[in-house]
């Protein structure tokens, strides 16, 4: 019997050498395919900090292709990041970046850090919850956003 469940075991431990060996991104796209030119565009602004930049970019492609759950994260992303920003426009997006992908991991994180900013502890706490189901190991969005949970969890409450 041990011989029987041996070839199984070690087909079971193989899944998760596949799974890493497939790469990926946030979005759950494969780093092999080519770089969608307003994604690039739009973290390229976002890497000089020109978020109005990258809001322009992302709003007009939104415009063209609604149903993009990668524009409506990195919009909600870019509108996050930049001065004073509309968080009830911020949570539209993102909610509707996991509308279209319920699995994206970047929309995740980041609607996750967006609670932060407004206090919602909690609503926090449940993206870390889907990120730790959708991360097999670990995942860097699951990682950073459980770092920002803890260090929200330290300041000192008023």
């Amino acid at each position: 019997m041990n011989t029987y469940f041996r070839p199984l075991i070690i087909a079971l431990l193989a899944i998760p050498v596949a799974v890493l060996a497939a790469g990926g991104n946030g979005g759950g796209e494969s780093a092999s395919v080519p770089q969608d030119p307003v994604i690039a565009a739009a973290q390229d602004a976002n890497g000089r900090k020109d978020y109005a930049k990258a809001s322009e970019i992302l709003r007009d492609a939104l415009a063209k292709t609604p149903g993009n759950a990668d524009y409506h994260n990195l919009y909600a992303y870019s509108v996050r990041k930049g001065a004073n920003p509309d968080m009830d426009l911020v949570f539209k997006h993102y909610n509707e970046a996991l509308r279209l992908n319920a699995k994206h991991r970047d929309a995740h994180e980041y609607i996750g850090e967006a609670y932060l900013m407004v206090g919602n502890l909690g609503k926090a706490k449940e993206h870390l919850a889907q990120l730790d189901k959708l991360c097999f190991f670990p995942c860097a969005q699951y990682t950073d956003l459980k770092k920002a949970v803890a260090a929200h969890e330290a300041k000192p409450k008023n």
